[in-house]
């Protein structure tokens, strides 16, 4: 054998080891007919990524899209008609995002068949351009900005915006009867605790082709930011309570800059004001997309209720065996907003269900001052006693639930409203001084099976900022229900006072924690 035929050998060994390289980590090029897809393949590639450093996506928008504002970009629409899986009539379709304004990251997406994985690039003829004056036939293949489902959820006649990822790792998803509100993301970084907050996006988005009777639908999405990738399945089931089931693997990057803090499951919402909290001068009782955090450990059920705090608020709720947090939104009563636009009694809760042992961690929330209701304030996530070595899986699955009116509620009794203030009293301004009052009504099965004369008694204690002067239990004749008054006096007005209060009857315990903060004036 030559020289010359020796080297040709070697060539062509060479592509063929780099054509099954490139099959194992885009499974787009397997053989048609025999594609097989999952989790594992997502994973390869973001292992592979994480290995190196970050290639960020050039965000460059031609001219005449760099220059329109907020009402001109939200003037493109996707048309309804080009929808994926549209002509096919089958029970999902998909719909694309328009790059522009702060969508400014392209997506790539692909759709998964039984013959592999096709790309599904940017076409200007899918969108209508409303009223924008613009020339898209030569912007080329822009890319996508995000994604939405659609699908049956209210009536068989009309697919509904079923779930949205658009933006970063953000992604909503509704149940019947619900109106978008609170949002999930993919994973935070350094949400607190770190030089500044890292956001992670996905960037490129896998989707199964459903079945003709399919109930459900699965997708994969790769993960990328500068200090971490990852590899997500989610499958989404409609119905009245829509679910989200998420199977992760996070691969940290080795960098100069190690995590501080590693969020998982994060949920982001608003609060305004509420019952606990009320605005002078508003009409609405209430505005927010959540008003408490709901934590499930062991087999404790601890409830604390949101707020808008004058300056940004972290606290952390150490766990050691996580059941399930949530941030809801409990009030379900129209009379409690009063806005027939917002319609804030329909924004849903977002359930987090642990699917495994995830171990020892802390519920982290964050609460940020907001002017108005147009900014989300509100983060919670778990966070993981200890994070794996870069390039080493962090592997973990939950439940996403996206519940209305029946949500999910500890099983003895839950705290309905919590309301701050002192009524009449024979309270001179010295008494008063650095007095806190707050009253907390209770309902639930443990409650409501005991007579109105029940020793019920409230159990309630304070930090060492706070002393407890009062705490009391009594039947609640008008709302059927049960009522504590708790009345604290602050230390220094300066700091917080953590308050920790639940009901009682004989040894048994029958609500929920009401764990509560009062901030520093």
């Amino acid at each position: 054998m030559g020289m010359k035929a020796f080297f040709r050998i070697l060539q062509l060994l060479s592509v063929t080891l780099l054509a099954l390289l490139a099959a194992s980590l885009h499974p787009s090029a397997r053989a048609q007919g025999s594609f097989r897809f999952g989790l594992d393949d997502v994973a390869r590639i973001a292992q592979e990524r994480a290995q190196s450093p970050l290639v960020s996506a050039a965000d460059a928008l031609p001219a005449e899209l760099q220059s329109l504002d907020y009402d001109a970009y939200r003037d493109i629409r996707f048309r309804p008609a080009r929808a994926l899986w549209g002509d096919a009539q089958l029970p999902f379709e998909t719909m694309f995002f328009h790059r522009g304004l702060y969508q400014r990251a392209p997506v790539r997406v692909h759709e998964l068949t039984a013959d592999g994985a096709r790309a599904l690039p940017y076409a200007s003829g899918d969108y209508d351009f409303g009223k924008n004056a613009v020339q898209p036939q030569g912007w080329g293949d822009l890319g996508h900005a995000g994604l939405r489902v659609h699908y049956a959820l209210n009536n068989p006649q009309y697919k509904d915006e079923l779930v949205v990822f658009l933006g970063a790792s953000y992604f909503r998803a509704l149940g019947a009867g619900q109106q978008y509100g609170l949002s999930a993301r993919g994973l935070a970084i350094d949400t607190v605790g770190g030089s500044g907050e890292e956001f992670p996006r996905f960037t490129e988005f896998w989707l199964e082709r459903p079945a003709a009777d399919a109930k459900q639908i699965t997708l994969y999405a790769l993960l990328e930011s500068a200090r971490a990738t990852g590899a997500y399945r989610f499958e989404l089931v409609p119905g009245a309570q829509t679910v989200t089931r998420v199977h992760a693997r996070v691969f940290l990057r080795p960098t100069d800059r190690p995590v501080a803090t590693l969020g998982i499951a994060p949920l982001t919402s608003m609060f305004f004001f509420g019952e606990n909290q009320p605005r002078a001068g508003d009409f609405r009782p209430e505005v927010h997309d959540s008003d408490g955090l709901l934590v499930a450990s062991g087999d404790e059920w601890l409830w604390r209720p949101l707020q808008n705090p004058a300056r940004p608020t972290t606290n952390a709720f150490a766990v050691q065996q996580l059941r399930g947090f949530g941030l809801m939104q409990r009030d379900r009563a129209f009379a409690s907003y009063e806005d027939v636009e917002a319609r804030y009694e329909r924004r849903p809760s977002a359930w987090v269900k642990p699917l495994g042992d995830w171990g020892p961690g802390r519920i982290e929330l964050l609460q940020l001052p907001t002017p108005d209701e147009t900014h989300d304030n509100i983060v919670a996530y778990w966070v993981p006693a200890q994070l794996p070595a870069p390039g080493v899986p962090l592997a973990f699955a939950y439940e996403l639930s996206w519940q209305g009116d029946t949500q999910q509620r500890p099983p003895g009794g839950w705290a309905t409203q919590s309301r701050r203030g002192i009524g009449y009293a024979r309270l001179d301004g010295n008494e008063r001084a650095g007095q806190v009052q707050f009253v907390v009504d209770f309902a639930g099965p443990a409650l409501a099976a005991l007579p109105p004369d029940a020793a019920v008694r409230a159990v309630a204690s304070a930090d060492g900022n706070g002393r407890v002067l009062e705490q009391l239990a009594y039947f609640n004749p008008a709302a059927k229900s049960w009522r504590m008054t708790l009345r604290v006096q602050r230390i220094d007005p300066a700091q917080p006072v953590e308050l920790r209060a639940f009901l009682q009857h004989d040894t048994h315990t029958l609500s929920e924690t009401w764990s509560n903060i009062i901030l520093p004036e």
